[in-house]
């Protein structure tokens, strides 16, 4: 039996609050199960080296763990005086996909980033951040409207990440920890609405994995997408 005794293509429970931030442009809390995850977007009325003078905009992220995040405390990154590889590796990640659903150009010579802190883990952090970045820097942008920053809002589509894997031989959707911590196969999958894929991060734990589970796993990725991206949706036009 799964957690939230769900079936092997469902979803863990999934909640999107928004202005959660007193402060930020943007913002959510967003929940996948237990893991719950603080996400807030900022803008800045510049761009780094590399982007000056290209007429584009820039979106980044930055990703981290509150120390009881997990089930023992883990030392903050600041105190070891940097960052794990596995943090930088999922940073960039929120960084790439969510410049792959918004026209820079449209955005104009400015800065968004998304602060993705994990508050709670149970598997999924990443892409509970990757879809929660999502809302908050829609937010955003309709504040920069409001306020006059923007003249309008930036062509956008959609995006959403799950995990998906092969657990004892079944393909499964949206891992919690006990899951991801012993499946054959873990998968990360982010997508733009209409199942165009950003990127697919996969591997085999355990031996290896043929390519009819690859696309069994591939076509239970992209219907939990979709259900996410309603949710998402349903969020923004409340």
């Amino acid at each position: 039996m799964r957690s939230q005794q769900r079936s092997l293509l469902s979803m863990r429970p999934v909640q999107i609050v928004p202005n959660v931030s007193l402060h930020a442009e943007g913002s959510v809390q967003i929940e996948f199960g237990n893991t719950q995850v603080h996400v807030t977007c900022s803008v800045e009325e510049r761009v780094p080296a590399h982007v000056l003078g290209t007429g584009l905009g820039w979106v980044t992220a930055e990703y981290g763990m509150l120390p009881r995040a997990t089930q023992e405390r883990t030392q903050r990154e600041a105190a070891k005086g940097k960052q794990t590889g596995r943090t930088l590796e999922i940073q960039r990640l929120i960084g790439r996909s969510l410049r792959a659903c918004v026209d820079l150009k449209a955005l104009g010579s400015r800065t968004l980033t998304l602060d993705c802190d994990v508050i709670q883990a149970d598997g999924g952090t990443r892409t509970a951040s990757i879809t929660g970045a999502y809302v908050a820097m829609v937010l955003a942008m309709r504040k920069m409207k409001k306020d006059g920053r923007l003249l309008a809002m930036p062509k956008l589509t959609p995006l959403a990440a799950v995990s998906v894997g092969i657990c004892k031989g079944h393909v499964c959707v949206d891992l919690d920890y006990a899951e991801d911590s012993t499946a054959e196969v873990d998968m990360n999958l982010v997508a733009l609405e209409g199942r165009r894929l950003v990127e697919l991060q996969g591997t085999a734990e355990k031996g290896s994995f043929s390519q009819d589970k690859l696309n069994e796993m591939l076509e239970a990725g992209f219907g939990a997408v979709e259900v996410l991206i309603q949710l998402q949706k349903q969020v923004l036009d409340g």
